[in-house]
């Protein structure tokens, strides 16, 4: 069993009296991860025991282990969606939690069709503050002297909603920017940003990322690392500031703020801090005329150490877009949360993007694994505790929080790589969901990356990468066929990969998709020739913009991998450049039983 692991050595020299503190922490939380859980879940149903969700399962009173697994169900978003909406709706009975309901944290939209709602309490931004505080004594350990400069970090708010009962429904991200933890935080050298508050709570995106580039600029020496919550938000602010720095220019310059910014809080703080800036208006001006923004980061921000954005799972796709504009800079995926719950960090933050694990912290939550097998795709129905996992194998995460959530399946599936002390680490694989389907064939979102990524070598040749992608199953042909988008970054546009090389990705696309696909595709002839759509540079750009039109979280927003609104496709037919297809069958033989 896990628990029976050697005891791993310290972390590390701590770079100072508070960071000695945390580490201090993550050892004693995942050498006694075991006890931890015991309490945690001790700590859930003596609290909860008298709601009524639990009340239904008879538990009569007991906060032991063994009785919660045999009474308390798993369940799915659909179960617990009716009490949900009494509580949204204004019932303020024990429902789900002994303590109140304090707002909603809503899901980013994009892992299914609509917006969930989960409950949390007030206690819980304490428990998110905690995770937060352990980032930086993990990264002093790997990165030395961030004392000595700042973080451009590009953070943004969404306008909350409110719901019919009157409790707030906004984003994770907003509720902590928005709390005290965030707005009155005590001042840490090693955690600085260049980005004002006035800045991150503006709601309008617009505003809130002209002014955070805009400081970024103006204290670009300062700047020792560069990060968003996920690679996409980095991508677009390096785009925001391809397509308005002669603006950015304009007010170094001369010293004052576009007419642009109305925010008066915005406006307020940069009259203390915009002075004229000829010699950084004239380098700004220089850099970004260039035709060739390779390694622009480095080049603007030369003291950058390293990027610190959440580039596993879907945005794995985005590491090549970021080394080319960053010159390959050290990528940093720090710590591992939902809007369900905050779940672990990265003990080793530096290390490569492929190789990232997580450390569950045992006291966010009670954590229970459900076994799920690669190659059938199929979930056990018998649960395993944190400490009991095995490396190696894929497990389904289940949750049971403080806030009332109980045996919640959160729909990621995770691999463990090993144990740090008791508590073990994860590689995030995927969420569960299919992504496309025409017959019998189920392609998921790992899967398809996998196509991506090995049809993108074929255009290493021509200086070309896939920078953004979707799909959807085309079920209007006869028969269907998987569609995919490519928005595409060319190095050397005299160079541009031909129809041919482009109709051998669609190919090596199938290539690698899994033998129910294309047995559909050789024998059975019940799915057509994949296609790919290349579109215009800056459509999913129009995408995202769209999507934040229509009420999704700048900051949790993710492309979907696979769209079937009818809007989203027209605005990315309507993009399209050009059309390639397989030209030919992929490889299947009878698999051997």
């Amino acid at each position: 069993m896990a628990v029976d692991s050697p005891i791993s050595s310290p972390l590390g020299p701590p770079a100072c009296d508070k960071d000695a503190k945390a580490l201090r922490f993550i050892e004693e939380m995942t050498r006694n991860a075991a006890a931890v859980q015991e309490r945690v879940l001790s700590e859930i149903l003596t609290r909860n025991g008298h709601t009524e969700y639990l009340q239904r399962f008879e538990l009569g009173g007991a906060s032991d282990r063994q009785t919660f697994k045999s009474k308390v169900p798993v369940i799915s978003y659909e179960d617990v969606k009716p009490e949900i909406q009494r509580i949204a709706n204004g019932d303020c009975s024990p429902i789900l939690s002994a303590h109140p309901i304090s707002e909603f944290l809503t899901s980013s939209g994009t892992s299914a069709g609509e917006r969930k709602l989960m409950p949390t309490i007030k206690e819980e931004l304490d428990r998110r503050q905690l995770l937060y505080s352990l980032l930086m004594p993990v990264m002093n350990l790997c990165v030395p002297g961030l004392d000595k400069g700042k973080g451009l970090y590009f953070l943004f708010v969404k306008a909350e909603t409110r719901t019919p009962g009157g409790l707030m429904a906004r984003p994770v991200l907003t509720s902590y920017y928005k709390s005290d933890h965030f707005k009155t935080r005590p001042f840490d050298p090693y955690n600085v940003y260049t980005s004002p508050n006035e800045a991150i709570l503006c709601p309008d995106s617009f505003q809130s990322m002209y002014t955070q580039m805009l400081c970024g600029l103006i204290e670009r020496n300062h700047v020792l690392r560069l990060g968003a919550v996920f690679a996409s938000g980095l991508l677009r602010a390096i785009r925001f500031l391809q397509l308005h720095w002669p603006e950015l220019v304009r007010d170094i310059r001369s010293g004052t703020l576009t007419s642009q910014i109305t925010d008066p809080a915005i406006r307020e703080y940069m009259d203390k801090v915009l002075k004229p800036d000829p010699e950084l208006a004239q380098f700004m001006t220089e850099e970004c005329s260039k035709y060739n923004w390779e390694g622009m980061i480095t080049r603007i921000w030369p003291n950058t150490k390293y990027l610190d954005v959440i580039v596993t799972g879907a945005m794995a796709q985005y590491i090549p877009t970021l080394n080319y504009y960053s010159g390959g800079l050290p990528l940093a995926c720090t710590m591992y949360a939902s809007s369900e719950c905050y779940f672990g960090l990265n003990l080793n933050p530096m290390c490569k993007p492929s190789e990232v694990s997580y450390t569950i912290m045992p006291n966010m939550a009670y954590f229970e694994f459900l076994l799920h097998d690669p190659n059938s795709g199929s979930v056990s129905s018998k649960l395993v505790d944190l400490v009991d996992v095995e490396v190696g194998k894929e497990y389904e995460l289940v949750i049971t929080t403080y806030a009332g959530l109980y045996r919640y399946r959160v729909g990621d599936i995770l691999r463990v790589t090993g144990f740090h002390n008791s508590a073990p680490q994860f590689h995030f694989v995927r969420r569960k969901n299919v992504l496309l389907s025409i017959d019998s064939d189920k392609t998921d979102e790992s899967e398809l990356q996998n196509g991506i990524e090995n049809a993108s070598k074929l255009l290493a040749d021509f200086k070309t990468s896939v920078v953004e992608y979707t799909s959807y199953a085309d079920t209007t042909t006869i028969p269907g066929h998987y569609v995919i988008y490519w928005e595409l970054l060319s190095k050397d546009s005299a160079n541009a990969p031909s129809e041919e090389v482009l109709n051998r990705c669609c190919l090596e696309m199938e290539e690698s998709l899994n033998s129910v696909y294309r047995q559909c595709r050789v024998a059975d002839h019940s799915i057509g020739p994949l296609e790919i759509r290349v579109v215009k540079n800056g459509t999913f750009e129009e995408l995202m913009d769209y999507a934040i039109s229509r009420g999704a979280s700048i900051n949790q927003y993710k492309v979907p991998r696979c769209v079937n609104f009818t809007p989203i496709m027209e605005l990315l037919d309507s993009r399209v450049v050009s059309v390639h297809f397989s030209q030919e069958l992929p490889h299947w033989t009878p698999e051997r039983r």
